[in-house]
């Protein structure tokens, strides 16, 4: 796949070149620089790294950081972020979303980013506006996000094989996305295609779903200790993971319980007990039984008349 100067197999590639003549000797490579060794950085770097390229530095602080260099990235050179950056064909940002512009001018006043860079940062929330003076120094900008969660350790590399990568290039800038896409595949994953402006609704949609989750899950699992259930991952496993298939796999179509049916009675109970046992849950089951029978009305999983009732119940728990 050529992308001009900005060729993913690695400088020094002819794009030009017969398949035949390529595939007899060695594909050129790049040469990767990590800013810095979190558990995004430090898995994706080990995963390019995996795929072939050569991770020549990475930038790492913490103890934690460190450690997983010496697990992922073993042998790998640990430098400051700005010689991270001189030495690197492409150029991966895993920061937190606050600090990455700052970072990125910071790595253009070191003169530490250059014409023919490929510069990818991994933020979910930003696309490729936050790299624009990279762009002013040379570079390419590429947003990849992984739409995982990241412990930082050898089994996310698995993982990378079930998820999406959104990938974000300027507009209109093919060979921008043409890359980001072939890195994405050289991940592991599926590349998915997100429009600079719809990043940040992108990264709300996974946010809502992915850590909300976690809160939930945990919150049903503090009040299954407090009903005596010991081990409530056991109750809370086959029926989460029953409830997350049927959603992904039937939409509104699959909600059940109390409210979809209309029983208002058991909605009060739930109320009642809850303000006695948790009430700092409680507002949060208002809040999602409201949304459920909204939604399940929609679908026609519970009848408008029904869901009166159930409103009735639950505006006088707010």
């Amino acid at each position: 796949m050529s992308t001009d100067r900005h060729d993913v197999r690695g400088p020094g590639a002819d794009p030009d070149s017969p398949r035949s003549a390529a595939e007899t000797r060695p594909r050129p490579r790049l040469r990767v620089g990590v800013i810095s060794a979190g558990r995004v950085g430090s898995v994706l770097g080990a995963a390019l790294h995996r795929a072939g390229h050569e991770v020549g530095a990475v930038a790492a602080v913490s103890d934690a950081a460190l450690n997983r260099v010496s697990l992922l990235l073993p042998d790998t050179p640990v430098r400051p972020p700005d010689e991270v950056a001189r030495q690197a064909d492409l150029v991966l940002l895993a920061v937190p979303d606050d600090a990455l512009g700052g970072l990125v001018r910071g790595l253009v006043n070191a003169e530490a980013l250059r014409s023919g860079q490929i510069v990818v940062h991994t933020s979910g929330a930003h696309g490729v506006a936050v790299l624009e003076s990279a762009v002013n120094a040379g570079a390419l900008p590429v947003a990849l996000h992984p739409a995982m969660t990241f412990t930082g350790r050898p089994e996310d590399l698995e993982r990378l094989a079930a998820a999406t990568v959104a990938v974000t290039a300027r507009q209109d800038d093919e060979a921008g996305f043409s890359v980001g896409a072939a890195l994405a595949v050289e991940l592991g994953a599926e590349p998915v295609r997100i429009a600079e402006e719809s990043r940040k609704l992108y990264h709300a949609a996974l946010t809502h779903g992915s850590n909300h989750l976690i809160t939930l899950v945990n919150e049903s699992a503090q009040l299954l200790r407090a009903a005596g259930v010991e081990s409530p991952d056991r109750v809370l496993a086959p029926i989460l993971s029953a409830a997350l298939d049927n959603s992904l796999r039937y939409g509104d179509r699959a909600i059940t319980g109390p409210v979809s049916r209309g029983d208002a009675g058991t909605v009060r109970d739930h109320l009642d007990v809850l303000g006695e046992s948790a009430p700092d849950v409680l507002s949060g089951y208002v809040q999602l039984a409201k949304r459920t029978a909204d939604r399940a009305v929609s679908s026609g999983m519970l009848r408008a008349d029904d869901a009166v009732g159930v409103n009735e119940v639950l505006d006088g728990g707010r």
